[in-house]
């Protein structure tokens, strides 16, 4: 931001919508690698606009300036507060992300036991709840059924 604007420019603005939507999309991944990436843009992104909300002004120390020219320092404060704690949780995420990596092979998230049941019921063509539509549950081309990802093989060779 420049000082004597009126408001935080075009370019960061765009900066901080970039950097949340490419964060929630790493997010929506499989990967943990991915997710973590996803959680470091998505808390990056957030910083900065919790410093846009911040006024643009001179330092904030007592005496240097006057009251009305000092930026604001508690979005300064929050964000420095939000990266040790992103710190934190990156260091967490690396650590859970190696640790699948040495047991499977492999940084892929696991289906829970609801994921399979979905999954059984896709492949039995089972409708879960009633389809409205008329065109019953093998006729709607609104509803697409992907075969699940495979899976690789863990260190042993069995399958997960």
């Amino acid at each position: 931001m420049m000082r004597g604007a009126a408001g935080p420019t075009l370019v960061l603005v765009l900066a901080v919508g970039v950097l949340v939507a490419a964060g929630v999309t790493l997010l929506l991944e499989r990967s943990l690698t991915r997710i973590l990436l996803g959680i470091i843009l998505l808390g990056n992104g957030v910083n900065l606009l919790i410093l846009l909300g911040g006024r643009a002004g001179a330092a904030p120390f007592a005496g240097s300036t006057p009251p009305g020219a000092m930026s604001d320092a508690l979005p300064q404060a929050m964000v420095l507060t939000a990266v040790v704690i992103m710190l934190g949780l990156t260091a967490f995420l690396l650590a859970v992300a190696y640790r699948s990596w040495y047991t499977s092979g492999d940084d892929e998230v696991q289906d829970d036991l609801e994921d399979r049941y979905i999954v059984r019921l896709a492949e039995s063509n089972e409708v879960s709840t009633a389809d409205l539509g008329g065109e019953g549950p093998g006729g709607d081309p609104e509803q697409v059924d992907p075969e699940p990802a495979r899976r690789r093989l863990r260190r042993d060779g069995k399958s997960p």
